[in-house]
């Protein structure tokens, strides 16, 4: 699929806020999608010890949801860990893997950060900006703002606020389990982030996309593409 480039990735980390206070203009917050044919998830795991990093890229049919692509790749990690500069740390992992897919989404749920970020361009919105493609980000911990507890109902959310500005929401996706923090990535409006979080999960805390792609980025989907493993962290 195609790359939109947008700024190196060998930057300072000086230079990569100054990158994100720059494109952070750029992220919409309007939906423009409808009902989509495909939905991919992404996710990637480090491994600190090697230095290296892996890439997945999960596309999925909707709304059956059964995998109709996988790619993942493994490569060197050039960028350190820095709390709010995950983008400059795993992007280019999932854009190497982006480009040897060959069902293009419609559709992307982010295994991160999106509005919901210091900056307002967490690693979900600046990952729509290079793909083009709306995005959604779907975390499983929260990097900013402050937040009521929702209904411990499946389906049951909260606005997560920082200084007065709504910038996610606190979705529970399954009864009794801890919240996702979901925000507007790119090209998609927060209403709708929350509407396909729900539609894409199966019982889990994870919603498909993102859990079969974190299984993908630890090596946990056998040949088949069926999941080898779910795991309590999944539950």
């Amino acid at each position: 699929m195609q790359i939109i480039s947008r700024h190196s990735w060998q930057v300072t980390t000086a230079r990569a806020k100054e990158i994100q206070l720059e494109l952070a203009g750029e992220v919409s917050r309007v939906s423009n999608i409808a009902t989509p044919r495909f939905i991919a998830g992404v996710d990637a795991s480090v491994n600190r010890w090697t230095k290296t990093g892996t890439g997945a890229v999960v596309v999925l049919s909707y709304p059956s949801l059964e995998i109709v692509e996988i790619k993942v790749v493994t490569d060197r990690i050039n960028f350190p860990y820095v709390p709010g500069l995950l983008s400059f740390r795993e992007i280019p992992l999932l854009l190497k893997a982006f480009e040897k897919i060959e069902h293009v989404p419609d559709l992307v749920l982010v295994d991160g950060q999106g509005f919901a970020h210091p900056r307002r361009i967490g690693l979900a919105s600046h990952l729509g900006l290079w793909l083009g493609i709306p995005t959604i980000g779907c975390a499983k911990s929260r990097l900013c703002g402050e937040h009521e507890v929702p209904l411990a109902e499946a389906g049951s959310s909260v606005q997560l606020i920082d200084n007065g500005e709504v910038i996610g929401a606190v979705l529970r996706t399954r009864t009794g389990v801890k919240p996702l923090y979901i925000s507007v990535g790119h090209m998609i409006d927060l209403p709708s982030a929350v509407y396909w979080v729900m539609n894409c999960c199966r019982g889990y805390r994870l919603p498909e996309p993102t859990r079969l792609a974190h299984q993908a980025a630890g090596g946990n989907l056998d040949t088949q593409n069926r999941p080898a493993l779910t795991g309590a962290e999944y539950k």
